[in-house]
């Protein structure tokens, strides 16, 4: 055999189609001879058929054929093949894509497998890639022929009670990005149940598998994206624990490169893991937060509105201890200086949002405590007058709105007012809405009183006007009730009629002041004495507050404002005109709560008018 089988293997790459077949005649008469003595030299002769497969003549071809079924009788007869010789060969021709030869191969593998003695399912890994790699194939004949071995392959994984899943778990996942789409449904089949058959063996390729699954969760075809959701909750379902190989960081690392991907679906069930994370291995996940955080505070820009609700619930959760929370308000007001656009269409959204998931007085009074310092002055202001307008309107906010109306009658309300009040001094009309829903009248007519040349600009005017409006609305029902008995509230007649002289007269914001006041009876209908009247007759205002101390603190960051406009004008950064400012708030569309905005004007849920 040493002797005869290299020159006729030889002859098989000869030029002459003749030689070729000749050689193919030859020695399939050697092997009905020799039988069992050709598996010694198998490996030569399944590389040179290897070749014969994809001989262009046509008679070759067919010789090789038959040549190729005597060999496979052979090797299936005998107790002395080598698999373990055979596979690098086998994994080394994988990759060819001659559809001859590929046929050749799938023909071999399928083969093999049914020998009971040769143990194929334990080399899967260094032909699995090779076998889907023929999904792909131009020829439908090919793909059947590797979607059927692969069929075949994955119940007996189902059946086996050793499986190799890690190193196969690798090649599916590089499968399931493929851009066939049915090479990316058999992988995300396989992945499937590997999911629920791997066990422990799969725990540490979990990232890995989440990195394949999350993306085709939003796949343009609906069978794959079905796939990929059972997946997903069959993983997300295991209770793994980092002790067993579980990643938390490589999990949170696929979760948060996820976060970007174009597709909704996508984001949204990443987010969910991060919360899921967080729940079950808090410590674990707080460790990874710096590598997180900024692109969790970038989701906050998301436009899709449910992203942007998750994203919430994830800041949420990791603001449950003080530090994280004191943390997470600090950025999100750096987030808000640094993109306006994100305050003014989402931070009514995340503001409420939050408020409800930590609690809103606690929210409130450490955002007051963060912009009371704020050194940009004009994004003190913009962000003050948001969260007033937030706190004004929000239903979610009625708490915080009844603990505001007892700040002269009960120690609560008393210190949540106080604490909203220096960072509230940004903003003349902020202030002013707060002393109208604290009910202190006389402060906020002194307030009022003590405006200056300075602080009555187009802002102001503005502001006033959204001031107006909402005092028609049912936020401010009581104050207007309390206009039935004008001499027990002669502070709020005083401080009404404070605005509307601050009010230009041809201004919509003016008329609706002053009909209201027009309705406001002459006579009492409640003949009582006022409440807190003092000697000289006027009304004072209790609870321990020192008004007067608070005033002069709202003049000082007044005036601080004043100097900060002075030198931007100096410095070059003059301000726009009061006209073209007015035609530029005009554009921006003032909201009016008695009639609908126009169409263009028209915000979708959780914009802020600023």
């Amino acid at each position: 055999m040493k002797q005869i089988l290299p020159p006729v293997i030889n002859s098989f790459s000869d030029q002459d189609s003749r030689v070729r077949y000749y050689a193919c005649e030859a020695l399939y008469n050697i092997a009905k001879v020799v039988r069992g003595e050709f598996i010694f030299h198998f490996n030569k002769i399944f590389d040179a058929l290897c070749k014969l497969s994809a001989d262009s003549d046509p008679n070759v071809q067919s010789a090789a054929h038959l040549l190729d079924r005597l060999v496979k009788d052979i090797v299936t007869e005998s107790d002395q093949f080598s698999i373990e010789e055979f596979i690098p060969l086998l994994r080394e021709r994988m990759n060819v894509l001659n559809p001859y030869v590929r046929q050749f191969l799938v023909g071999w593998i399928t083969v093999l497998d049914s020998v009971p003695d040769i143990d194929m399912l334990g080399f899967l890994p260094d032909f699995l890639d090779g076998l889907f790699n023929m999904l792909s194939d131009s020829s439908l004949e090919i793909r059947q022929q590797a979607d059927s071995a692969l069929s075949e392959f994955l119940q007996e994984i189902k059946n086996s009670p050793s499986v190799d899943y890690g190193r196969m778990a690798e090649i599916l996942v590089q499968r399931a990005a493929a851009p066939d789409e049915f090479t990316r449904w058999t992988a995300i089949t396989w992945i499937n149940e590997f999911v629920k058959l791997g066990g422990d063996q799969l725990v540490p390729y979990y990232a890995d598998i989440l990195g394949a699954i999350l993306p085709c969760i939003a796949d343009r075809e609906e069978k794959i994206r079905v796939v990929a959701r059972e997946t997903n909750e069959e993983l997300r379902a295991n209770q793994a624990d980092p002790a067993e190989g579980f990643d938390v960081g490589a999990i949170l690392s696929i979760a948060r490169r996820q976060l970007s991907s174009e597709h909704e679906a996508t984001r949204i069930e990443s987010l969910h893991w991060i919360s899921t994370l967080l729940n079950r291995h808090r410590s674990e996940v707080l460790t990874f937060l710096n590598d997180i955080f900024d692109t969790l505070l970038k989701s906050l820009s998301d436009p899709s509105d449910q992203v942007v609700l998750l994203v919430l619930e994830v800041h949420a959760a990791i603001a449950k201890d003080q530090y994280n929370f004191g943390q997470l308000l600090v950025f999100l007001v750096h987030k808000f200086q640094t993109d306006h656009t994100l305050l003014e269409r989402r931070g009514a959204l995340i503001i409420r949002r939050l408020c409800v998931l930590l609690n809103s007085e606690r929210v409130y009074r450490e955002l007051s405590k963060i912009l009371e310092g704020e050194a940009d002055l004009d994004f003190a202001s913009t962000m003050v007058q948001a969260l007033n307008l937030i706190l004004l309107t929000s239903s979610e906010l009625s708490d915080l709105r009844n603990l505001l109306k007892l700040s002269l009658v009960n120690a609560a309300g008393k210190d949540f007012f106080l604490s909203l009040y220096p960072s509230w001094s940004h903003s003349s009309m902020a202030i002013i809405s707060l002393c109208l829903l604290a009910q202190a009248y006389q402060h906020a007519s002194a307030v009022i009183q003590s405006l200056t040349e300075e602080d009555i600009n187009v802002r102001f005017l503005v502001q006033l006007d959204k001031l107006i409006h909402l005092l028609e609305t049912p936020t401010f029902a009581y104050l207007r009730l309390q206009l039935l008995e004008p001499g027990r509230y002669i502070l709020l007649l005083k401080a009404l009629y404070g605005l509307l002289m601050l009010l230009p007269q041809q201004s919509a914001a003016f008329k609706i002041l002053r009909t209201r006041l027009k309705t406001v009876p002459s006579y009492s209908f409640n003949k009582e004495q006022p409440n807190h009247i003092s000697e000289d007759g006027s009304m004072n205002e209790e609870n321990g507050i020192d008004f007067e101390y608070w005033l002069k603190r709202f003049q000082h960051t007044q005036q601080q404002h004043h100097l900060h406009s002075k030198s931007q004008a100096l410095s070059g950064n003059i301000p726009i005109s009061a006209k073209e400012a007015q035609k530029a708030e005009e554009a921006r569309g003032v909201p009016e709560i008695n009639r609908p905005p126009s169409r263009s004007s028209r915000k979708g849920p959780g914009q802020l008018h600023l």
